[in-house]
């Protein structure tokens, strides 16, 4: 799951890096900019970036991000394996099945 999130990320890091030099300081982000660029942030462990990222939009808009992220994962990770998305959301929380 943490790879497609790295992957997704990487490829937002790339499209951005094509833009004219100036622009992307001057691009508002969205609320799934940062939501993605704060969970792949946390997920390798760099707290400046996840910091940057979370003042990108207010504490709300990001939460409400994340917790799209997460559902869209779980839901694309649960079609990869053929599992429901709540036994792909146990397995992922260390929990045991329902």
């Amino acid at each position: 799951m943490f790879d497609m999130i790295r992957k997704f990320a990487a490829a937002l890091r790339v499209s951005k890096g094509a833009q004219p030099a100036g622009a992307r300081e001057r691009r508002a982000h969205n609320l799934f900019d940062a939501a993605a660029v704060y969970v792949v942030a946390r997920a390798e462990d760099d707290e400046d970036r996840g910091e940057e990222a979370a003042a990108w939009v207010s504490p709300e808009a990001l939460a409400f991000g994340v917790s799209e992220l997460a559902c869209r994962a779980v839901v694309a990770l649960a079609r990869e394996r053929g599992e429901s998305p709540a036994a792909v959301a146990r397995d992922l929380l260390g929990l045991p099945a329902a």
